[in-house]
C-alpha cells in the first residue's frame, strides 16, 4: 500500500473512532424508554429480560439525527439527483443483475404483472443492486430516532416495535442487523412494518431474507408494488411539451394523479400515449439541464411513490430501469 492509501485508512479510522465516541448508550431508566419496554412486555410477550439486554446495547448517534434532518431529495437538483443514480457503473452492474436473475424477474412479472424494469430499478437506486445496503445498527437507528428524533418518534418508535417482531418472526439478530441511517434493510431498502407486511418468501424455504436472497428481495419488491395497487401493462410516465404558450393551471408536485390525460391536454400539455383521455394522469415539472422538463405520469408513477415520497425517486427509478432494459441484448429469434 502506498503513502497515500495508508494516509486515507488513517483518515477512515479516525473518522469511525470519532462516530463511535459521538454515539450514547441509551439510558433505560428514562421514563419513555421505560414506557416502550413496558409495552413490548405486555402487548407482545416478550421476556423482560431479553428487552432489558437488548435496549440497554442500542447506542443514540448524532450524525442519524443528522442525515435524516436533510434527505437527499430535498437538497439535490434534478441533474444532481439523476446523475448520482443513472451512471455507466450502476447500469452496468444493472445488466449483471438482471441477467443474474432473469428467470425469476421474469417469473415475478408474469405472476404479479409489475414490470421487471421497475423493480430492477428500485433495487439499483435503493442499495446500487445490494452493494450499499447501509452501515448503521438497525437498532442503534431506530432507537435514536425513536427516542432522541421528537419531530418524527412517534412514527420510529412503531417502526422499533416492529423491528422487534420481525426480529422474532424471521430469526433476525437485532445486534448485528444493518440497515440505512432510517432503519432501512436489506437490497429493497424496507423498513420493519414493510418488511412483516410485504416481504415474501420467493424460493419457498420457509425465511423471508432480505439481506441475502434474491429470489426473496425481487419478489418481496414486485409485491410491494402489486399490494399498492400496480396495473399490468400501463406506462410510469412518458415525455410532454407545452402545445400552449401557457399552461393554464397546470401545478406540479402532486405524488398521485390528480388529473386525467384528457385534462392534461385540455390544460395545454402535450404527450403521446394509449391511455384512455379518462385514466389518472398528473403534471410533472423539473429543473433540467437545459431548462423545464415535462412529463405526464400515470397511475404507475403514483405507486411507486409509495415506495419512496418523492417525484425524483420515481422519475430516476423509472429511467435507470429504462436504461438497464435497453443495454439487453434482443431475445433469441428477434
Amino acid at each position: 500500500m502506498n503513502a497515500a492509501g495508508r494516509r486515507a485508512r488513517i483518515l477512515v479510522g479516525l473518522l469511525l473512532s470519532l462516530c463511535a465516541a459521538s454515539a450514547v448508550a441509551l439510558e433505560r431508566q428514562r421514563e419513555d424508554v421505560r414506557r416502550f419496554i413496558d409495552l413490548m412486555q405486555q402487548r407482545h410477550g416478550f421476556e423482560r429480560a431479553w428487552l432489558d439486554e437488548v435496549i440497554g446495547a442500542a447506542a443514540s448517534q448524532p450524525r442519524i439525527i443528522e442525515l435524516i434532518s436533510r434527505p437527499a431529495e430535498r437538497v439535490m437538483t434534478w441533474p444532481e439527483y439523476r446523475s448520482h443514480f443513472i451512471t455507466a457503473e450502476r447500469i452496468a452492474a444493472g445488466l449483471e443483475f438482471w441477467t443474474a436473475h432473469q428467470e425469476r424477474l421474469a417469473e415475478v412479472e408474469q405472476r404479479t404483472g409489475v414490470d421487471a424494469a421497475v423493480v430492477v430499478g428500485i433495487i439499483g437506486v435503493e442499495t446500487f443492486f445490494g452493494r450499499i445496503t447501509g452501515r448503521y445498527r438497525v437498532l442503534d437507528a431506530l432507537a435514536t430516532l425513536a427516542f432522541d428524533y421528537p419531530p418524527r418518534s412517534g412514527y420510529f418508535r412503531d417502526e422499533l416495535e416492529q423491528f422487534l417482531l420481525l426480529a422474532r418472526e424471521e430469526r433476525v439478530d437485532v445486534r448485528t442487523a444493518l440497515g440505512s441511517y432510517a432503519g432501512a434493510m436489506g437490497a429493497p431498502q424496507f423498513m420493519p412494518r414493510s418488511y412483516r407486511a410485504y416481504a415474501v418468501d420467493g424460493d419457498g424455504d420457509g425465511r423471508r431474507d432480505l439481506w441475502s436472497n434474491w429470489d426473496d428481495v425481487i419478489a418481496s419488491v414486485a409485491n410491494y408494488l402489486a399490494r399498492h395497487g400496480w396495473r399490468a401493462g400501463q406506462p410510469v410516465s412518458v415525455p410532454a411539451a407545452p402545445w400552449f404558450p401557457q399552461l393554464a393551471g397546470l401545478k406540479a408536485g402532486s405524488l398521485t394523479p390528480n388529473e386525467t390525460v384528457k385534462s392534461l391536454r385540455d390544460k395545454g400539455l402535450g404527450f403521446t400515449t394509449g391511455q384512455d383521455p379518462a385514466a389518472p394522469a398528473l403534471f410533472i415539472d423539473v429543473d433540467g439541464d437545459a431548462g423545464r422538463e415535462y412529463r405526464a405520469g400515470f397511475h404507475n408513477f403514483g405507486v411507486i411513490t409509495r415506495y419512496n415520497r418523492s417525484v425524483l425517486y420515481a422519475l430516476v427509478v423509472q429511467q435507470l430501469g429504462e436504461r438497464v432494459a435497453a443495454s439487453r441484448p434482443p431475445a433469441a429469434g428477434t
